[in-house]
């Protein structure tokens, strides 16, 4: 996630940095949502469970290797590497709005680099992305770089980009500031017909938002679109194949390129890996579980703590939170600020602790604080998730995040009704965030532009060995979307990190590190299966 701020307390800033991004991607928040044939989850979820890819997905089929001759000024441009923050450079290029059309109109994509230490033993560039949809790979790499590996500083060239709609290529806004706060604050537990409306009528005004700030460009920010758009950078940085750590989200685009351009795949990492062969409503459902199961964790953890606000035991620990949200639907709580804690609100902060460990001890203090009265902690926890500013601005994340996955996949959920027929499967799958989670999903059925992909299988036949990597209780990206995406690709590795958390590479495991810098610097894959634990 980007981590710009106006302002920024000392607990926010330390939660910013807990989070080497923001999976909104594969549906977080209220915009997010992975996107799906219409209707309720079905026996697909089956296979989901045992990591096998969904049943019906029919293969990703590359790009042929020559490309169409109207491209050719594209990847004939000149990159204008320039000075910008502290030992970095910058530069712009441009690709077409539609590769369709090229030589129409052109988006303008801004890219960064942290040129390698060693210019004498250089690789190339290694492209990172922090996932989203919509986080910026530009500000992720200034925030990350001296925390890479020494000798892949050495060695590679970091680089990030900022795709298409994102960050400083041609952001996606949608809502004003205030709008958006009234946003985020809508009831997703509805109890009745009019709290229905309301999640209707917010999900109509964020989708018209878009559409009249973005104009076409709106229909232009597939993840396709933007893995030909990586291509393109490919070639500008001079590497004959791409090198690349995806987390989260940038698993999808990485993977999509793989699926696009396998004989261009050089040494490529893919932590905390999506399943592109998942409809919508499916992967919404298994992530919801995934969230139960990071809950259950830091229940555990919680409850064996004397300074656990949750009780002794994970079902009190439970129950005591399920009371909470059920206090807020009703009456929200005072913050220091002048927005009350609403209990939406409240079930995203709780949901935003869950993607890291580092952040279990801000939320323990934060439902203390709450049920004590005050809502501020859990306020600050959802902010940070959608991107608010101290200013009460926020973040393009949002808006980019629900712009590429309306077109990535059909919508989940056709309208309310259908939203209703799945809120018992959620339920099942995660108690205390399951309902949330399928009304959030919502809002892809009121979309101006329509669905552009379909879920489908990535094979890469052909490619150079990719590592996988998947956590066993990662919240956003359940470990078995892991297991199916190295299963699809004919020369996946699969790289299991047995642990909690959002993704796992430079997460102070020193057998997933060592094991992804042996890759980028010598070129030798883990052996497919290799297990790491704390």
């Amino acid at each position: 996630m980007s981590v710009a701020r106006s302002r920024r307390s000392a607990s926010a800033a330390a939660l910013a940095a807990a989070l080497s991004l923001l999976l909104a991607g594969c549906t977080s928040g209220h915009p997010a949502s992975s996107g799906t044939p219409s209707g309720s989850p079905d026996s697909s979820t089956d296979s989901v469970a045992t990591g096998a890819p969904a049943p019906g997905a029919a293969p990703l089929e590359p790009l042929p290797v020559e490309r169409p001759a109207g491209l050719d000024p594209y990847y004939a441009q000149k990159l204008d590497w320039r000075a910008c923050d502290s030992g970095f450079e910058c530069a712009t290029f441009k690709v077409p709005l539609d590769y369709a059309h090229p030589g129409g109109q052109d988006v303008e994509l801004s890219v960064a680099r942290k040129p390698a230490g060693d210019p004498a033993h250089r690789i190339g560039s290694l492209l990172l992305n922090p996932g989203g949809p919509g986080g910026s790979a530009v500000d992720y790499l200034e925030r990350v770089a001296a925390r890479y590996n020494a000798g892949v500083r050495s060695d590679y060239d970091l680089v990030g980009f900022d795709p298409r709609g994102v960050g400083r290529s041609a952001p996606i806004t949608c809502l004003p500031g205030g709008r958006m706060d009234a946003y985020t604050a809508v009831d997703l537990t509805p109890d009745d017909q009019g709290e229905i409306d309301a999640v209707v009528k917010a999900d109509k005004e964020f989708a018209d938002g878009c559409r009249a700030e973005a104009g076409d460009l709106l229909g232009h920010v597939s993840t396709v679109e933007a893995a030909r758009d990586m291509d393109v950078l490919r070639e500008l940085v001079g590497d004959r194949k791409l090198n690349y750590v995806g987390k989260s989200y940038g698993t999808f685009l990485g993977a999509t390129y793989a699926g696009l351009f396998p004989s261009r795949v050089g040494k490529v990492v893919l932590d905390g890996a999506m399943d592109p062969s998942l409809d919508a409503a499916t992967g919404n459902l298994t992530q919801a579980g995934g969230f139960e199961t990071a809950w259950t964790a830091f229940a555990e953890d919680c409850t064996a703590r004397d300074d656990c606000p949750l009780g002794r035991s994970v079902e009190e620990a439970g129950k005591k939170l399920t009371a909470l949200f059920a206090q807020l639907d009703a009456h929200p709580l005072p913050t220091e600020q002048r927005r009350p804690l609403t209990e939406p609100q409240a079930l995203t902060g709780v949901a935003e602790a869950m993607y890291a460990e580092s952040l279990w001890s801000y939320l323990r203090e934060a439902l203390t604080t709450a049920q004590a009265g005050d809502g501020s902690g859990l306020l600050k926890l959802a902010d940070s998730y959608y991107g608010r500013n101290g200013d009460g601005s926020y973040d393009n994340l949002m808006y980019a995040n629900m712009s590429v996955n309306c077109l990535d996949l059909p919508a989940p959920f056709t309208d309310p009704a259908a939203v209703a027929a799945a809120v018992p499967a959620f339920e099942k799958a995660a108690p205390h965030f399951g309902r949330n989670m399928a009304w959030m999903a919502l809002g892809c059925a009121y979309w101006p532009d329509g669905a552009t992909g379909v879920p489908h299988t990535v094979r890469a036949a052909g490619s150079d060995p990719i590592v996988v990597v998947g956590t066993t209780r990662d919240p956003a990206t359940p470990y078995a979307w892991a297991k199916s995406l190295a299963g699809q690709l004919e020369s996946g590795r699969l790289l299991t990190y047995e642990g909690d958390g959002h993704t796992a590479y430079q997460r102070q495991n020193a057998c997933i590190d060592d094991a992804i810098n042996g890759y980028l610097l010598g070129g030798q894959a883990p052996a497919n299966g290799k297990v790491c634990k704390d």
